[in-house]
This record gives structure tokens, C-alpha cells and sequence, in this order.
């Protein structure tokens, strides 16, 4: 099991090499037991496959050389997260508003709706209830809190 060490030097690296490119960000950083490191990354405006494949040469090399997996013991995958990956830091949120969400609450209780906007401690979200004439649109401010996590709804 990884350390909460090995993760925090992994994340020190990585933001490391994103300080040259302020519209990405670090979402998550996981370490299998086979030593294999999972980094996943957005940006304000995506994050494309060839960005993947430079962030990973140059996080793969800074690890290397640091000797941290002896006999270089250790793979490296830098993805971004999948659609179905629940939201994690706050820029993805403002990535993310005005696209149908789905709230799930602690209480294992959910909600969808838009998500119109985001603060430090909680969220904005338009929910319509009923169709047609008798729908019913309103607006809810769900505390962080509150939610274990929220996903994007992707929509055909």
C-alpha cells in the first residue's frame, strides 16, 4: 500500500512541471501495491493525449532519477480522469457548470440538475422537477459537506 509520503512526493513533482502551465492541474495521484502510479490531470480547456504523453516523459524521468523504485520498479500512467470519475477539486467544477450533474449525498440520497455554479464550500444547482407545464424549476446551494460525491451526467 502506498504511503501517504510516496504520494505527497509524487504530487510535489507533478506540480513541479505544471507551474510552467497554469491552465492544468493535478486532480488525484493513486499508487497500486505494484507500484504502478495513476496521475490523473485536467485542464481549464481539456487536456489532450499528446499533453499526457510530455507530462508523463518528464514525471517518469524525474522519478527515475530520484531512485524512489529501486531498479526503476515502478510504471506510470498520466490520464485524465474518465467521464465517469466523480468531480474532485474545485476547478473542475468551474470546468464543469452548466452541464447536468448528479449529486449523491452522504445520506445516500441524490439529485440532478445543472450545475450552475461552485464556491469554496458549496455548489449552486437547478433542479427541475415535473414536466411540461407542471415542471418546476428551482435553485439549491448544497454544502460540500454534504456530498459525497457529484459526477457529471453525460448527455445524448
Amino acid at each position: 500500500m502506498a504511503t501517504e509520503q510516496e504520494i505527497q512526493q509524487i504530487k510535489e513533482l507533478i506540480n513541479g512541471i505544471l507551474e510552467a502551465e497554469p491552465s492544468y492541474y493535478l486532480v488525484e495521484v493513486r499508487i497500486k501495491p505494484t507500484n504502478n502510479i495513476k496521475v490523473f490531470l485536467d485542464g481549464d480547456n481539456g487536456l489532450t493525449i499528446e499533453k499526457c504523453v510530455q507530462i508523463n516523459r518528464k514525471l517518469y524521468a524525474l522519478i527515475d532519477e530520484k531512485g524512489w523504485y529501486p531498479g526503476g520498479e515502478f510504471s506510470l500512467e498520466v490520464s485524465s480522469p474518465g467521464v465517469d470519475e466523480p468531480l474532485k477539486v474545485r476547478r473542475q467544477f468551474l470546468k464543469n457548470a452548466n452541464r447536468k450533474v448528479e449529486v449523491i449525498f452522504l445520506d445516500g440520497s441524490r439529485r440532478e440538475g445543472k450545475l450552475l455554479s461552485s464556491t469554496e464550500n458549496d455548489l449552486l444547482l437547478e433542479e427541475t422537477t415535473g414536466k411540461g407545464k407542471k415542471a418546476v424549476t428551482q435553485q439549491i446551494v448544497i454544502p460540500f459537506q454534504q456530498i459525497k460525491t457529484t459526477t457529471v451526467q453525460i448527455q445524448f
